[in-house]
């Protein structure tokens, strides 16, 4: 199994308007740029009470990319005052594997929940500490790594997609 890293392959601007577009772009890109199947995702948080922000621009919804605390502050903001019942959240991830010929397949995996009245817990990333998963009164950011991993919206993606990727590669799908 080899990384883009290993490759000569130039950032990938994500212009698509959906996680679907956004991974099946990146997989696309990669799969012609190497004449190698590649894989891609795109994932991030949709808060029903934002009309299904972030979305897609989740990683740089504070207006920097990857400030984790800005971005959880910015949301923070957005809902207060908004009652714990219209808070409700879920987190996307969707998984696309492509060809060079561009044939692909893709997965979507969502962790269901709503957004907490502040950050709490130190593990994890992102919006794991506003994060509250359907039936459990603590954030993904109390959460233990292991359990986070077997929930996510990342794992439930993975876990639809890859016993169809053999088939896939093989061309039979």
């Amino acid at each position: 199994m080899r990384s883009v890293a290993d490759f000569d392959v130039e950032d990938i601007e994500e212009t698509g308007s959906t996680f679907e577009e956004n991974a099946l772009l990146k997989a696309l890109t990669v799969a012609r740029a190497t004449g190698f199947a590649a894989l891609a995702d795109d994932s991030g948080l949709e808060v029903d009470a934002l009309g299904g922000a972030p979305g897609i621009y989740s990683a740089r919804y504070s207006g920097v990319h990857g400030d984790d605390h800005a971005n959880n502050e910015k949301l923070l903001s957005e809902l207060a005052g908004i009652e714990p019942a219209r808070r409700s959240a879920r987190f996307v991830a969707v998984i696309a594997v492509a060809r060079p010929d561009g044939s692909k397949i893709m997965a979507r995996g969502e962790l269901e929940g709503s957004i907490a009245n502040s950050a709490e817990g130190s593990n994890g990333f992102g919006y794991d500490p506003v994060f509250l998963p359907l039936g459990s009164a603590k954030t993904l950011g109390d959460f233990e790594p292991g359990r986070k991993d077997e929930i996510s919206h990342r794992a439930k993606a993975l876990g639809e997609i890859a016993p169809r990727i053999p088939t896939f590669l093989s061309g039979n799908e």
